[in-house]
């Protein structure tokens, strides 16, 4: 593949913006400058003074477009993807909410097909199952005639199934069997995230040596402190907090949660251990003012409005509308550094899944997926491994 040089950028390193540009050889980043290039290649970029960022990588994403990752079919998958790419996001973790076995199966199976056959579309290095082993307590807009306790022979035969394509898997800690499924996953390589849970101190900290390296969506469908007998308990986001090498998700839309608590999540965890996630479900990216939670056959019906999903009643949020542009657009507006901001939307999610080494930012030997936005983080263009998708 000849060389490409995009120039006249503003680049976003990891702690610094540069105005230079790169170049990409063979789908690889082979050079970062300062300036204008002193060499040539065959195709030459001109970056208009945008900025040059590593792409978004969104682990927790149900839908878009219009569609969900549990519809049932390889064109729906590839329509949510094709349309996150469009604001962003390179790569893609499509994640199944609770379901049936069968459902969760069938899930597996679309996305196997999806990523062997898709062209030009974002990576997909794997699925994350938020749930169905979730505390109903806490179950959210999840169903909750779903939601179960961890059973071995179910979940040996989703992972047998699933062939190495699960990154992540929510479930709350503090069920029964909890412990021994997170030492499994952790077996196959699979990172479990503390989700929809009403675990207490004690039951994070021993769920953290045994596999739950992270915490869904922090501070929505989780428990705090509380009161038991006059005493008080910490709960999953206290604990978020002093488990330092934990990794957490926000889901950063503005609406979620409000502006000051993704700072103060920042300000605590750092740049390093936040993962913005959309969360988003299939009205992202639409201008539709109704939608469908879940799947089109056995989904929830919800309302769209003040830009976030809500349930029918209004009474609680049913997911986020969120593209990728928005999470870094809301960390700006939260007073993030635009360095951190688009790390917690790269660079940190890549290396929560263990992707970091090929991914995630602006460096010398990585993929080059990367994406030029203006400054009100409009995406203009983006490349996968090289290639030009919009």
């Amino acid at each position: 593949m000849a060389a490409t040089i995009i120039k006249n950028a503003r680049i976003i390193l990891e702690d610094s913006v540069i105005d230079g540009g790169v170049t990409v050889e063979n789908g690889v980043i082979i050079r970062i400058f300062e300036g204008d290039p002193a060499f040539s290649a065959e195709t030459v970029i001109d970056g208009r003074g945008l900025y040059l960022s590593p792409g978004f990588i969104d682990t927790h994403c149900h839908g878009a477009g219009g569609c969900d990752y549990m519809d049932g079919s390889v064109s729906a998958m590839e329509t949510a993807a094709r349309t996150q790419l469009r604001f962003g996001a390179t790569t893609i973790v499509p994640t199944a909410l609770s379901g049936t076995e069968e459902e969760i199966l069938n899930f597996i199976k679309y996305f196997k097909i999806l990523k062997a056959n898709m062209q030009n579309g974002p990576h997909l290095p794997g699925i994350h199952l938020e749930g169905p082993y979730f505390n109903r307590t806490q179950c959210g807009a999840q169903n909750p005639k779903i939601i179960r306790n961890p059973m071995q022979e179910e979940y040996t035969k989703i992972i047998k199934d699933a062939e190495g394509d699960i990154c992540l898997w929510s479930a709350a800690p503090e069920l029964e069997g909890a412990m021994e499924f997170g030492r499994y996953c952790s077996m196959k390589g699979i990172i479990c995230s503390a989700g929809h849970s009403d675990a207490l101190w004690e039951q994070m900290e021993k769920a953290r040596l045994n596999g739950f390296g992270r915490i869904t969506h922090l501070y929505s469908a989780c428990s705090t402190i509380k009161r038991i007998d006059g005493y008080r308990h910490l709960g999953v986001v206290e604990s978020a907090f002093l488990l330092k090498d934990v990794i957490v998700e926000i889901i950063a839309d503005g609406r979620h949660i409000p502006p000051e608590l993704i700072r103060l999540v920042y300000e605590i965890k750092g740049a390093d251990h936040v993962v913005l996630v959309t969360d988003s479900m299939r009205a992202a990216g639409t201008d539709t003012y109704t939608s469908v939670l879940g799947s089109l056959t056995g989904g929830l019906e919800v309302v769209i409005e003040d830009g976030v999903a809500k349930m029918a009643d209004r009474k609680a949020f049913a997911g986020s509308i969120a593209t990728c542009d928005v999470l870094v657009r809301t960390a700006l507006k939260c007073g993030i550094p635009l360095c951190d901001a688009v790390k917690m939307a790269s660079l940190t999610p890549a290396h929560s899944i263990g992707i970091s080494s090929v991914t995630g930012s602006v460096s010398v030997g990585k993929y080059a997926d990367l994406i030029m936005f203006d400054d009100d983080i409009q995406v203009k263009w983006c490349m996968v491994s090289g290639k030009i998708v919009k």
